[in-house]
């Protein structure tokens, strides 16, 4: 399993999984607030681009701790259904739109957006080339807010180096992050590194009912199979090497 990712397995099968969770990835509703904390002149005319939403968790927290007009976009339309439904339940519809789209293909205006967030999606389509081609889509002034794996070390095991550079390619040290950052025309406005609870109890905790009940849904599925053994091998791993690598929110003003 340890040569795999997640993204080899059927992208069907990975959303069915997790549309059903409260949240896609590691993140609390603290870190979003927290982060929304260092980012200035929020109004009713604001305007934010959640990217890569899955089924919005972060996107309530961001609409109902601002005035924002928020579009939300992911490229499985299962999770733009329940995100949409969601933010009609809440009374939100009004602010908050969920559209079906891809992160490397946006369907926005340039100087669109007073903020682009995206919390654990970046790296499907790489750190230095979403703040890059993201930035078009920002006012000046605007801000880019993105959770990101990185490294806390730089020294780690082998074990748990090869299996994150098979993940993401690309993931470096908090320092080499900010500097990516600033050469793609941001200026920092804050860094920091999530805590564990947004990986055990947010994440992983919540994982394992569900891959109980998605087991015996897909009984005999060799795919399905293998996913959980990923999955479950995903959270041997944090327990094991948590000190080395983790999230961490980024956010940047756009020069």
């Amino acid at each position: 399993m340890e040569d795999r990712t997640i993204h080899e397995f059927e992208f069907t099968l990975i959303n069915e999984f997790f549309t059903e969770l409260e949240r896609q990835g590691p993140g609390s509703p603290e870190e979003t607030i927290r982060a929304l904390s260092f980012i200035d002149n929020l109004s009713d005319k604001t305007k934010i681009a959640d990217l890569g939403c899955g089924t919005g968790f972060q996107t309530m927290v961001l609409a109902q701790n601002t005035k924002a007009t928020i579009t939300a976009l992911d490229l499985y339309a299962g999770s733009i259904d329940k995100l949409n439904a969601t933010a009609k339940k809440l009374g939100l519809q009004n602010r908050v739109k969920g559209i079906v789209g891809s992160m490397n293909d946006l369907p926005f205006q340039n100087n669109e957006f007073d903020i682009i967030w995206s919390e654990g999606a970046i790296a499907n389509i790489g750190f230095e080339k979403g703040l890059n081609y993201w930035k078009k889509f920002l006012k000046k002034d605007g801000y880019v807010a993105v959770t990101y794996e990185s490294w806390f070390t730089d020294e780690r095991p082998t074990e748990i180096e090869k299996w994150w550079m098979d993940a993401v390619p690309e993931i470096g040290t908090i320092a080499h992050n900010v500097s990516i950052m600033q050469k793609t025309g941001y200026i920092p406005a804050a860094v920091f590194t999530l805590p564990e609870s947004c990986w055990i109890d947010n994440y992983f905790t919540p994982q394992k009912a569900r891959q109980e009940e998605f087991l015996k849904k897909h009984a005999g599925n060799k795919t399905v199979e293998n996913m959980i053994a990923f999955l479950r091998h995903e959270a041997d791993l944090y327990s094991k090497y948590k000190q080395y690598y983790g999230y961490v929110f980024y956010i940047g003003k756009r020069i």
